[in-house]
């Protein structure tokens, strides 16, 4: 069991995904001795500890993106007073794309003891899932909400090589996909990861084109995790003018803008996107 120590410390549980049984002991333990649990959904946590089994004696506080600021000051001081305070969101490891990293930083600065029950990750298990490279990948959380933003970014990480793993909200994952698409290319290998753990868990493996027309033609709901191949390695040799010129029009062809295209191919072969751009708008020879 967790002891309570004379000595208040943060612990970080990572919750389950979806499915209960994911539980480890440890979290069971740490649920039923904790002082103080903060979680991102309270009614999410009495659900839990319902399909657990577990009795929660702790007193229970939201935690969550919109409160962070106000409440970290006040579980600072129950941990510095000796509290055991666990930190629990709504699935996977608390501060990774979740609420916590402020608690985290705070409780650090004012040293005071933290440690974690590690559990289930979304971005572990949907990289596994994905049958795509794992020896070698970046997380990237969410990106931006606006359009602009969002294919501002993508065009910075075209040319990353390393798997890239992304979470998306349903509501934005139409736009995401067309968006990745068209500055990383269609026929870039990867997976949609929806509702990982849960009774209607689905993986779909295939070109972003094609997640990007299911997408556009269906409602996908749930959590989702994008998975996306990395960039191919940069080619040995330097296409000809004339062979930029027409990988960027066979892209605008497709639907894809300009600027979206010369990124993408800029990308593709490791070349600067101005070099690509003054190629694109000089008149052939």
């Amino acid at each position: 069991m967790e002891e309570k120590s004379d000595n208040g410390r943060l612990i970080l549980v990572g919750a389950p995904l979806g499915n209960p049984g994911d539980a480890s002991a440890r979290l069971r333990e740490i649920l039923a001795a904790a002082d103080v649990i903060a979680a991102e959904d309270t009614r999410r946590l009495a659900r839990l500890a319902r399909d657990l089994d577990v009795t929660i004696t702790a007193r229970v506080v939201s935690y969550f993106e919109g409160n962070e600021e106000r409440r970290t000051p006040e579980l600072v001081d129950a941990i510095l007073g000796g509290a055991v305070v666990a930190l629990v969101t709504d699935g996977g490891m608390p501060s990774v794309s979740d609420p916590g990293y402020r608690l985290v930083r705070a409780t650090i600065d004012a040293g005071a003891s933290i440690t974690a029950a590690p559990g289930p990750s979304a971005v572990t298990t949907a990289l596994a899932l994905s049958g795509l490279p794992c020896d070698r990948f970046c997380f990237e959380g969410f990106l931006p909400r606006s359009g602009g933003a969002r294919r501002s970014r993508l065009r910075q990480l075209a040319t990353e090589e390393r798997t890239l793993v992304l979470f998306e909200s349903p509501h934005r994952v139409v736009g995401a996909l067309a968006d990745l698409a068209a500055t990383f290319g269609a026929d870039r290998p990867a997976a949609l990861c929806r509702e990982l753990t849960k009774t209607y868990e689905e993986v779909l493996r295939r070109p972003l084109g094609e997640l990007a027309a299911w997408a556009a033609a269906g409602d996908p709901r749930g959590e989702i995790t994008l998975v996306v191949g990395g960039a191919p390695a940069v080619a040995a040799v330097r296409p000809g003018d004339d062979e930029l010129r027409a990988e960027v029009a066979e892209r605008e062809a497709a639907g894809t803008s300009r600027r979206d295209a010369i990124a993408a191919v800029a990308g593709e072969y490791g070349l600067r996107r101005r070099e690509v751009y003054e190629v694109v708008h000089a008149e052939p020879r």
